[in-house]
């Protein structure tokens, strides 16, 4: 799925592994190895590096399929497991929820009517600078969703986490069967 592009524009970016904000200079030649969830990730030199969705448009030629774009939906669990599961790890092409990565997740009402989510998720290895970036996304997604007033993501590592976690579906993309 691999394609060359060039960055229109300075494009701030997240190095991967390690979490570091970038900038990529415009006039980067990049290549596309995954567009999942909205954003891309690309390699830039040596390096992998995560552009987020509303910086998309700066790669010239590419036109990305969104993915992960959230439809409006009432309000419901299944709607929090549907917004969790357009979330990804930028070097793995399986969402959060597949890869096994969401622990628990709360729903609780508000005095004024809304909901209070909360969810625990970890990642595959402790040391993953991406934490909090897919975090984030996982939070962010959450929050969009009508009548959630408050989103938190709460990374833990009890149990950790082991690859017998991802589910039939993610083992199937990962060519795991």
């Amino acid at each position: 799925m691999s394609s060359k592009h060039t960055l229109s524009k300075d494009t701030p970016g997240t190095l991967i592994p390690d979490g570091q904000p970038t900038t990529l200079p415009a006039g980067t030649t990049v290549i596309v190895t995954q567009t999942l969830g909205g954003s891309v990730t690309v390699r830039a030199g040596a390096g992998l590096c995560r552009i987020a969705r509303e910086h998309v448009g700066h790669l010239e030629g590419f036109s990305p399929i969104e993915a992960g774009e959230q439809a409006a939906v009432a309000f419901s669990e299944t709607a929090v497991w549907d917004a969790l599961k357009t979330c990804y790890d930028p070097e793995i092409p399986v969402n959060i929820v597949d890869l096994g990565l969401v622990y628990d997740l709360s729903v609780e009402p508000t005095p004024t009517g809304g909901r209070q989510v909360e969810v625990k998720m970890t990642l595959t290895a402790p040391g993953c600078g991406m934490g909090p970036v897919i975090a984030e996304d996982a939070r962010a997604r959450i929050a969009a969703l009508p009548g959630v007033e408050s989103a938190k993501v709460h990374i833990v590592w009890d149990p950790a986490w082991t690859p017998q976690m991802i589910s039939d579906d993610g083992r199937k993309v990962l060519g795991l069967e």
